[in-house]
């Protein structure tokens, strides 16, 4: 097919999709969610960040690159920060589940055979991987195979979490909103990051299990759950290439052009 004008499905019109179909080009569905990521940074967080890395991989891949699904599965507190803050839109996991499966189907119906489904938000996996195992199963003889990446990878090499977090790694539940994401953020979009009003912040308890309703102890007040002052664009630059590394490679692994 002729050079694409841009790898984003919404801004192509039907007849250039249904080329880069006919020329083999598989899909990405980013998943994020409207989720407040402390002080300093946007809801958007993990829908933009899904759709960076989506778009990263596009091009190599022979991939478009879907709108986002910005809605998530409701916020957690230990991983972020519950649903208490102004901003954090969720919805349901029957919700989640079906607008994904919906999407999806729509894809294979379209004539998508090779599809990926991005998520950043935490509280997302398994709900994920739910639609597509249903959207598969109902679409069985399409010859369509669905990559679900629940996580948007699987680890950093240890020089570079050394460099992300020089007084140790706290798990990337507490991580939200903080170091990773924050340097992410300042790497890729530095004009949506507030960090003159990034802080370091910690529930006052963060157990290995969950308490409903949300004991008040669990919850951090600026919402972000660790250290975001020692983020930086450098910290960003260094780990964005694994991470996209990781999802070219079982992209090309496990859905070949």
């Amino acid at each position: 097919m002729s050079t694409m004008r841009t790898r984003e499905m919404a801004r192509l019109t039907w007849p250039e999709v249904q080329e880069a179909i006919q020329a083999g080009a598989g899909v990405v569905l980013p998943v994020g969610s409207t989720e407040q990521h402390g002080l300093h940074l946007p809801l958007a967080t993990d829908a933009i960040l899904a759709t960076d890395l989506a778009m990263a991989i596009a091009e190599p891949a022979n991939m478009l690159v879907a709108p986002a699904i910005q809605y998530g599965y409701r916020s957690r507190p230990l991983t972020g920060g519950g649903q208490g803050f102004v901003g954090t839109t969720s919805v349901s996991a029957r919700t989640l589940m079906s607008v994904c499966e919906d999407v999806l189907a729509e894809l294979v119906r379209q004539g998508f055979r090779r599809i990926a489904v991005l998520n950043w938000h935490f509280e997302n996996a398994g709900f994920v991987y739910e639609a597509a195992y249903v959207a598969t199963e109902s679409s069985a003889g399409s010859g369509a195979r669905v990559l679900v990446l629940e996580q948007a990878f699987a680890d950093l090499s240890a020089a570079t979490m050394d460099a992300l977090f020089p007084e140790g790694f706290p798990g990337w539940g507490i991580e939200h909103a903080s170091i990773f994401e924050t340097s992410l953020m300042l790497h890729l979009h530095p004009e949506l990051v507030l960090f003159d009003r990034a802080v370091d912040d910690a529930a006052k308890r963060s157990p290995w299990y969950d308490v409903v309703p949300t004991p008040d102890a669990f919850v951090p007040r600026s919402g972000t759950l660790w250290k975001a002052t020692q983020a930086s664009a450098d910290k960003g630059a260094l780990a964005w290439p694994e991470v996209v590394a990781q999802v070219r490679e079982a992209i090309e692994l496990e859905l070949p052009a």
